[in-house]
């Protein structure tokens, strides 16, 4: 397709007044625990957050999603929830949230909620119920087993923090399944009462006001009937982790998990335009079944978590894209992410360069980004000392490079003591150049890679084309990818070198008068090579 078919070929669609709020919005993920503390105990809190929103409007994001808040032991720092309908003492309470929500909503923002449904805590008072006898009317809201005849744990199912996924418990003589820890028990799904009182924990905070969810494993909450084993891995090796001994083939995944999508779809479009992320891990062709169908719709963004999964690498990338954006189902809107608190820093996997391309990137492709508190920053790797590890996955399985604690340190806002974070010591450390990588350095600087996120995050607002519009990828040199984003009258070309050499850069045929209005680089002015580790953005015109 020519340019100016492609032109015309996007001349007519929709704008983003006819489209739901988060297909033109960008969702800033908020890790409660390290984004601002407000009473001097190194733990972030939402009386923080609520200090810092003014910080979040001004990027240009839409919506704030933040990791749990609700009352837990902490085994997993809050995925392990004790009661879902209240706020932890360590980040304050229901007022504060309250006011929170109403300040967000002031800032004319959204937040989303983090709902763990696949496990309670054993803290949990539903846990307690459930293990004080083999009679109590809350045994079946969990799932408990004898033993093998040779008294070892039912199944061959492995938890995805190291070892068997079962745990015994003496007063009963029964073992019970956890996934997670064995602090993280969990619920039976196939028990209608579950279902209705996770629903009620939903409308609790609709009701309150939240603006949405992401749904935490999602795809665990059903298990087979049966029980029955998992197949073994063949392509297994130890430093995978032992989660990975099995494949996960009765243990997840399973068909009736639709219903309960379907039914969350239907409690949140009972409130109006709210939003559903459901955490997703699996293949492409899988993921799509959680959209799923104009009668029964699913969750409306399954995440889609290729780009930090995949090896850096231009074609590769295209592929997978093109891939992605042809799998859709009818009335599917595609989602993007690269960073979170389960995964290793933008910058400490790609280098800073290559972080700036990748945030031209996602920020560019078609669909809703996901971004990460302090990739803003351009956060690299933080090397933890091992008497500060606190992530159970590392503690659990040493050695394999499992550990999240380094995607999980502090926010950094200025060169003050402990970075502006605390005034005591944070509850993990900072990144070692936190006293000139932090907010107030770079919003000083137009050259930082704060300056550049929101360069593209205005753009982004203001040129529908770059969030909502069609969406073309173009021949292009190796190491380079390059798209077309089109909305009505406007085209953009994107070009982003993943390589450590220029290269020439054509742009499509029929193009007129070409403005470069974008470089990762800085530059103004383009000579026709794109640079070593360079992303560009165009803005054409017809002849």
């Amino acid at each position: 397709m020519t340019f100016s078919e492609s032109l015309r070929a996007s001349a007519g669609r929709d704008s983003r007044t006819a489209r739901p709020w988060w297909e033109a919005g960008v969702v800033y993920q908020i890790y409660p625990r390290s984004f601002q503390d407000s009473d001097g105990d190194g733990v972030g809190d939402l009386e923080g957050i609520r200090r810092r929103l003014g910080y979040v409007a001004s990027l240009g994001v839409d919506a704030m999603w933040l990791s749990p808040i609700f009352p837990s032991p902490m085994a997993d720092f809050g995925y392990d929830v004790a009661d879902y309908c209240d706020v932890d003492a360590l980040f304050g309470n229901l007022d504060d949230f309250d006011a929170l929500l109403t300040d967000v909503h002031a800032h004319g923002l959204k937040l989303l909620l983090d709902f763990v449904p696949n496990h309670s805590s054993t803290e949990h008072p539903w846990f307690t119920e459930s293990r004080a006898s083999r009679d109590s009317p809350k045994r079946a809201w969990y799932f408990w087993r004898d033993g093998a005849p040779d008294g070892g744990p039912p199944n061959n199912w492995t938890s995805d923090m190291g070892g068997p996924a079962w745990e015994y418990d003496p007063a009963t003589g029964q073992y019970y399944l956890h996934t997670f820890l064995k602090e993280q028990a969990d619920l039976n799904w196939r028990n209608p009462e579950v279902r209705a009182a996770m629903t009620d924990v939903l409308r609790f905070w609709f009701d309150r006001g939240v603006d949405g969810f992401r749904i935490d494993v999602l795809w665990h909450c059903i298990k087979a009937e049966d029980l029955r084993d998992n197949p073994l891995n063949p392509a297994y090796t130890p430093e995978q982790g032992e989660k990975f001994r099995v494949l996960q083939q009765h243990s997840a995944n399973q068909p009736e998990i639709h219903e309960i999508a379907h039914a969350f779809r239907a409690l949140a479009d009972s409130y109006g335009e709210r939003l559903l992320v459901g955490e997703i891990c699996l293949p492409v062709d899988q993921l799509m079944t959680y959209y799923g169908s104009a009668e029964t719709p699913g969750v409306h963004l399954p995440f889609n978590f290729q780009l930090f999964e995949a090896p850096w690498d231009a074609a590769l990338i295209a592929h997978i894209i093109d891939t992605y954006e042809g799998a859709l189902p009818e009335g599917g809107w595609p989602n993007w992410v690269l960073g979170s608190h389960d995964a290793p820093r933008i910058a400490g996997r790609l280098g800073e360069a290559q972080a700036r391309v990748a945030a031209m990137l996602l920020l560019t492709l078609r669909g809703t980004p996901t971004l990460y508190q302090g990739d803003e920053l351009g956060i690299g790797r933080v090397p933890i000392p091992p008497d500060r590890i606190r992530d159970p996955q590392d503690l659990r399985q040493p050695g394999l490079g499992l550990g999240r604690d380094g995607a999980r340190t502090p926010m950094a806002w200025d060169d003050s003591v402990n970075a502006g974070f605390s005034d005591a010591e944070p509850w993990l450390p900072l990144h070692p150049d936190w006293p000139v990588r932090n907010v107030a350095v770079q919003e000083a600087d137009p050259a930082s890679m704060l300056t550049l996120y929101r360069r593209l995050l205005e753009l982004r607002r203001h040129h529908d084309a770059l969030g909502i519009g069609a969406f073309e990828l173009h021949p292009s040199s190796p190491d380079v990818l390059q798209y077309g984003r089109s909305e009505g009258d406007e085209y953009f070309v994107v070009a982003l070198n993943f390589g450590p050499v220029p290269h020439e850069l054509s742009l499509p045929p029929g193009s007129g008068a070409a403005s470069l209005i974008l470089s990762t680089h800085g530059r103004t002015s383009f000579d026709g090579t794109l640079q070593p580790d360079e992303g560009v953005i165009f803005q054409l015109k017809a002849n």
